[in-house]
């Protein structure tokens, strides 16, 4: 048996893994083997990271720390700690009802989850991490917290307020991830486009991304989670004339009705998000947006419910994602609103969305058959290599299946012919 065997489950979104793997790196600086999401039975000590963010998301934490607690019960673990979003949220309640983990953390406390575990925080590691996605991206977080306010979100209360982090920290983490083998930089934080208005006092998110282009071995650079209100011209710009940054923008709209929108607390109208999108595509027209939409946001109708199929309709997007509104504690949509959508409505809502959408992204899909593009590849799967191409981000969007008729290496880029398509998916053999 290892005694100094430690598993890291993650759970929630990519913020969230790119902590585990900040922590894993400490673990391993302290001597200790670690693994990542494992079911590893010799790994004796289990740090759960949580996510809170809504009502699914916290069942999911919820069932796997009563999973590990019955482990540690019949005691095929000895330690039990959990961190994250659920925990700084719901540390009381939780330490009530679940006194079989040791002890709960919040997101910001790296060095005492590591001082518990009975090691000490190595100063000098700290913006280093141990990667868990295959070795050719990886997650670059370049902020922390939110100073939006949405309705429906609990991250302002969860996360804090919105924290940048210094470009030079955040160039030096991403030349050590080059070092690895890192060829594609996938941006996140709570909301990438306010980056380096608290520090620098005007938004600096084009100018990180021309340089962290500048960086020997990056060769892709993907944006997430940019929030449309006061959008930076200088990053269509960017995208538009920078080759490594793909021609990609996960641009989260949640909804077009002016009612609805101004109860979510967007800051943004629907004639600003249509000018906002043909901004988009005219100045980048082979640009794939993604976006995410809610429904059943209190008080939304059958009428604005409409109109935002029409907006789907409309645009056209590359690729979305629809989710119920799920109400949150303490939220301002929580406290300020009763007139609640059924849960029978809200999921009615998300199936005609995702129905519409699957119809558009079979046309679109056939339209690339016969054409050639460049991917890259993920991993080996019965008998494909599993690739992307510049407007897929993985775990989220759609892949590219080659056909395996010759060897190619994974993490490499290469030129493919598409020969076929699916909604979510196309084929497609190595030219």
């Amino acid at each position: 048996m290892d005694k100094k065997k430690i598993n890291i489950v993650t759970l929630g979104c990519s913020k969230n893994l790119v902590d585990s793997e900040r922590l894993y790196k400490q673990l391993e600086a302290n001597g200790y083997s670690v693994v990542h999401d494992s079911n590893d039975t010799s790994a004796k000590v289990v740090v759960i990271n949580t996510c809170g963010f809504i009502g699914d998301a916290k069942e999911e934490s919820i069932d796997t720390i009563l999973s590990f607690a019955h482990a540690k019960e019949k005691g095929k673990i000895r330690h039990l700690f959990v961190m994250g979003c659920l925990s700084e949220r719901y540390k009381k309640d939780l330490q009530l009802e679940i006194p079989e983990v040791d002890e709960f953390f919040g997101v910001n406390n790296l060095e005492d989850i590591i001082k518990a575990i009975g090691g000490d925080l190595k100063t000098d590691l700290l913006g280093e991490r141990t990667l868990t996605t295959p070795t050719h991206y990886a997650y670059l977080k370049i902020s922390e917290g939110c100073n939006w306010g949405c309705s429906y979100c609990a991250i302002p209360l969860i996360r804090g307020k919105h924290v940048s982090v210094p470009i030079e920290s955040l160039i030096t983490e991403a030349k050590s991830l080059a070092a690895k083998g890192v060829r594609e930089l996938l941006i996140i934080a709570q909301d990438t486009t306010y980056y380096g208005l608290d520090i620098y006092g005007k938004r600096m998110l084009g100018e990180l991304l021309n340089k962290l282009s500048e960086i020997e071995g990056i060769e892709w650079i993907r944006l997430h989670y940019a929030y449309p209100t006061f959008f930076p011209s200088d990053v269509i710009d960017v995208i538009r004339d920078n080759p490594k940054v793909c021609k990609y923008l996960d641009i989260p709209f949640q909804h077009i009705s002016d009612k609805v929108l101004k109860k979510m607390r967007r800051g943004i109208n629907k004639e600003e998000t249509y000018a906002l999108i043909n901004k988009l595509k005219t100045e980048i027209p082979d640009i794939a947006l993604r976006t995410t939409l809610l429904v059943g946001h209190p008080g939304e109708t059958e009428a604005e419910f409409l109109q935002l199929v029409e907006f789907v309709k409309d645009v056209k997007f590359d690729r979305l994602g629809v989710f119920p509104y799920s109400e949150e504690e303490n939220t301002y949509a929580a406290i300020n609103f009763d007139d609640a959508v059924s849960e029978e409505t809200k999921q009615e809502r998300v199936e005609a969305i995702m129905q519409l959408q699957s119809e558009i992204a079979l046309t679109k899909n056939k339209d690339r058959v016969g054409k050639k593009m460049r991917v890259l590849i993920d991993r080996f799967e019965g008998d494909f290599y599993i690739a992307r191409s510049q407007y897929d981000s993985p775990e989220v969007d759609q892949e590219v299946l080659i056909d395996a008729d010759r060897d190619a290496i994974i993490g490499k880029f290469y030129d493919v012919k598409i020969t076929d398509a699916e909604e979510f998916d196309l084929f497609a053999k190595f030219i």
